[in-house]
């Protein structure tokens, strides 16, 4: 039934040397637009029932609760089916499944302009979820398997920062939609899902599954450059015989950099949503306008664009330090995290907020690279299943529900508590990343020399 699925094997009739060159950079480009802007649709649908809650609640009658319930089921599921779709991705055609899981969530987020039912909606919603998850595995794995060591980071930063695009593409749907069917709950949804779906048949057509499907060689045997794992071990190889459960054993569970780099995410996210899903109601407590605090959550969004892309840039010219990259972010970030939480004035406040931005998003996106690094080629995406795993099943729910009780009963500085907890111990995972990866790359140093590289 899913034999579409099944990932293509390598071509028998090669590319000409003269021509890998050519063709390696004509489908690098392919793919890395494909993904950005695959990606992009993918937060389109994420995003809609979010925007729109306000006025669901008000056509549907459904309380905050019925709303908080909706989502935390999506955060919830979506953290869950990441794991398991992260080992799909690994053994399926790459850009047929990133595709294939956009055009499902297109259907599932299309129907819910058709139901008024609270059930069916927290059902649908769990659907959009799963098939949501198809999305940043596929991505990343056709990153990792297209592009170098040296230039991996700035080209993941670009693809990171797609979603902060899609966010502000999903406002225009909707703006869009409201403007052209005069408000209309069924049009929006519907308008969300026929872009999307657009936007995956033509991003499909300019994407390439992996190099050795498309008759040219590995990125190791292009490059020259040979990566290791933690064993010491080459990590070139794209497809393998193994099983999930063998992949997640061998290659995920008993890798000690995969755990820390996952801890150290986890962490993170924590302090991102423990800072941006609380900016409306903490701020107006520093004497902030409500309508001020909504605007800072943008700013904070967007403000973080560039910099990821930047600080990309910097691990590459750091010749792959991304740990280090992270633990100069988060010293930083403890810094900002202490003026915010303690200064009273408002324009310190925003500045601190604008520059928290990058300080936050670009480790979060440097650490999806380094646990794709971190493990074989074939293992990409159930990499970024597991650690996907950690960041909304427990990252998410300790920054939301957990900081929300716990400011309930005893105030805001308990949320600050929380966050300072959080940011010490990506600090001190991150202490033990960078001696890590020191090691590994100095293996690295010894490989390429013995191969003549």
């Amino acid at each position: 039934m899913f034999n579409f699925l099944k990932p293509s094997p390598d071509a028998k009739n090669l590319v000409p040397k003269e021509k890998v060159t050519e063709t390696y950079r004509r489908r690098q480009v392919g793919v890395l637009v494909a993904t950005c802007i695959t990606y992009l649709a993918y937060y389109i649908i994420r995003l809609i029932f979010t925007t729109e809650q306000k006025p669901i609640m008000e056509a549907y009658g459904f309380s905050i609760g019925q709303i908080g319930l909706i989502l935390s089921t999506f955060g919830i599921g979506y953290g869950i089916a990441k794991l398991f779709m992260g080992g799909l991705a690994d053994k399926s055609n790459t850009k047929r499944f990133l595709a294939f899981g956009l055009y499902l969530s297109c259907i599932f987020n299309a129907l819910l302009g058709f139901t008024k039912n609270f059930y069916v909606i927290l059902f649908l919603m769990l659907l959009v979820a799963v098939t949501q998850a198809m999305g940043a595995p596929a991505c990343q794995r056709e990153i990792s398997l297209w592009f170098a060591k040296k230039n991996r980071g700035t080209m993941f930063s670009i693809w990171s920062s797609a979603h902060n695009a899609g966010a502000f593409a999903c406002v225009a749907c909707i703006q869009m939609a409201t403007l052209l069917f005069s408000g209309s709950l069924t049009a929006v949804f519907l308008t969300a899902s026929v872009i999307s779906a657009i936007i995956a048949t033509l991003m499909l057509l300019i994407n390439s599954e992996r190099p050795e499907a498309v008759g040219l060689p590995n990125m190791a045997e292009y490059s020259g450059y040979v990566e290791l794992d933690e064993k010491g071990e080459a990590t070139f190889q794209e497809l393998s015989h193994k099983s999930f459960t063998q992949i997640l054993i061998q290659d995920i569970l008993t890798n000690k950099v995969v755990w820390a780099v996952t801890l150290t995410s986890m962490s993170i996210y924590i302090v991102r949503y423990g800072v941006m899903s609380w900016i409306p109601s903490y701020l107006p407590t520093k004497g902030f306008s409500t309508d001020w605090a909504k605007w800072l959550v943008g700013i904070f969004e967007l403000s973080a664009v560039p910099g990821v892309i930047i600080l990309g840039l910097v691990s590459d010219f750091l010749k792959g330090r991304r740990s280090l990259v992270c633990f100069v972010c988060v010293i930083g970030l403890i810094v900002c995290l202490v003026t915010y939480f303690t200064s009273t004035n408002q324009a310190v406040i925003t500045v601190v907020l604008f520059i928290m931005g990058s300080l936050i998003y670009a480790p979060l996106s440097l650490v999806g690279l380094m646990v794709n690094e971190a493990v074989p080629n074939y293992a990409v995406g159930l990499s970024t299943g597991f650690m996907g795993f950690f960041q909304y099943v427990f990252g998410e729910t300790a920054a939301t529900a957990l900081i929300g009780q716990l400011v309930d009963r005893f105030g805001w500085h308990a949320s600050a508590t929380t966050i300072y907890v959080a940011a010490a111990a990506a600090f001190l995972l991150l202490i033990y990343l960078v001696f890590k990866e020191r090691k590994i790359m100095q293996m690295e140093a010894k490989a390429n020399i013995t191969n003549g590289n």
